[in-house]
């Protein structure tokens, strides 16, 4: 199976930056789409956006604009550019995987421990 180590996360203030990476074992990158979802308290698990394996990208049409995802030249890590971020960007963010792009939920792997990204004053 493969596995998800997310990190990155932290306490930023409206408007601010965070970028988030996910190391990724156990998987072919070249085969399969990675995405970047998120958990905020009280709702469920969404995708953010999401890469697939000839570098096509898809967002949420919540942050279009302000996030943007991207993976390592070695394809072992990917990566969630976060810009101008609202305190409704707070939630757990995990990364996982997917055939497509269009195939990304429910994702096919299994959850690791997320990071917390809180927007707040």
């Amino acid at each position: 199976q493969p596995q998800f180590v997310e990190s990155g996360g932290g306490l930023v203030l409206p408007g601010g930056s965070l970028r988030l990476s996910c190391t990724v074992s156990g998987l072919i990158f070249r085969v399969y789409a990675l995405g970047w979802y998120r958990q905020a308290p009280g709702k469920q698990r969404e995708l953010v956006a999401a890469i697939s394996a000839d570098a096509q990208t898809r967002y949420a049409d919540s942050v279009k604009g302000r996030f943007s995802i991207s993976e390592d030249n070695a394809k072992t890590a990917v990566y969630l550019q976060m810009n101008d971020l609202k305190p409704e960007d707070t939630a757990v963010y995990y990364c996982n995987y997917g055939i497509t792009l269009s195939t990304m939920s429910p994702p096919r792997g299994i959850w690791g421990q997320g990071t917390q990204v809180t927007v707040s004053t």
